[in-house]
């Protein structure tokens, strides 16, 4: 293993999703106007569980951190490229690569728990409705919104200082649109097996306990569901879970398919185009799956639009990352 970083690479060439000069402008005004809708949606959605005291509950505390998580995701690898097409310069410095990866991960695996978490908040809700105050308490939704983010920067870090110890001595250009982890191990001219391995062990952990969560969760809401003796109850609630899913299964499927195998097993385009799904297209999704089907959401959105005063129903203290009041849990 090489101690320190001994790369002769001083910058990185990001060649984005399209070396085409013609398709150069088309791809600007896609990915800014996704990245617009992701800012503006996900922000309404903190901004209105801010100023509702009737969202100050768990399910809308870990709704607004993944808002947050969406939002610092995009932003993490979007300007960056929009930059890159109007300046038609493509350069991005070692060190620079470095914090893009290191803040890609930590975004993309704050998802993944916070996914875990939610899913996990409905099961209680939907399956143990008369305990749900007594195991949803506010230390214990507190630690859940906590513990993602200190988990996901410890896999970061662990990711980037062991690709620090990589060199880059020949080929220095990168067929992505951000420094992902993938296509940096392929530009490596020293051995990266211990990284493709500490890759896949990490993801694998990381998924695994959020993944069988998930699974355990919405097995238990179905079968819970199935007893309802309303059909039309019954079909909101399955609507519901299976938009849930969609993004669930968009999401573990694209993180699978990126980074549990092998740089060198799948194409280029392969890596391109999950990444565009995981940092682009879920975040931009996740305000309408989560919040506008949500009645309470549109509610307190509803208001917000229309500037109606909000402010005598403030909760005393943040309620993203400040606490949780405990209240009835509303019906998906």
């Amino acid at each position: 293993m090489h101690q320190g970083n001994q790369s002769t690479v001083s910058e990185f060439i990001l060649l984005g999703l399209s070396t085409q000069a013609e398709k150069q402008n088309l791809l600007f005004g896609l990915f800014l106007s996704m990245y617009l809708v992701t800012v503006f949606g996900n922000g309404l959605i903190i901004l209105a569980i801010a100023l509702d005291a009737h969202l100050h509950t768990p399910m809308y505390l870990f709704l607004a951190n993944l808002s947050f998580a969406d939002i610092l995701s995009s932003s993490t690898s979007i300007p960056k490229m929009l930059v890159n097409i109007l300046t038609k310069s493509q350069s991005i410095s070692y060190v620079s690569c470095l914090i893009q990866m290191y803040f890609s991960i930590v975004f993309v695996v704050v998802d993944n728990f916070l996914l875990g978490v939610m899913a996990y908040d409905r099961f209680v809700a939907i399956c143990h409705p008369l305990n749900y105050t007594i195991v949803m308490h506010p230390k214990f939704c507190i630690s859940l919104t906590i513990i993602p983010w200190v988990l996901s920067n410890i896999v970061a870090l662990t990711h980037t200082l062991m690709a620090n110890q990589l060199v880059f001595c020949g080929d220095n250009t990168i067929p992505h649109f951000f420094c992902d982890l993938a296509p940096l191990l392929k530009l490596s001219c020293s051995n990266a097996m211990i990284n493709e391995v500490l890759k896949f062990a990490v993801g694998l952990s990381v998924i695994t306990f959020p993944f069988a969560l998930i699974l355990f969760s919405y097995v238990s809401i179905v079968r819970a569901v199935l007893r309802i003796s309303s059909t039309e109850g019954k079909w909101k609630a399955f609507s519901t879970c299976g938009s849930h899913l969609t993004v669930v299964l968009l999401f573990y499927g694209t993180i699978v398919g990126v980074y549990f195998f092998p740089s060198s097993t799948h194409p280029e385009d392969t890596d391109k185009i999950g990444a565009v799904l995981f940092t682009v297209v879920t975040p931009m999704m996740n305000p309408f799956i989560y919040s506008l089907r949500n009645k309470d959401m549109k509610g307190a959105l509803r208001k917000l639009i229309n500037k109606k005063p909000l402010a005598s129903r403030i909760y005393s203290g943040s309620p993203i990352m400040a606490g949780c009041k405990m209240e009835s849990p509303s019906a998906w």
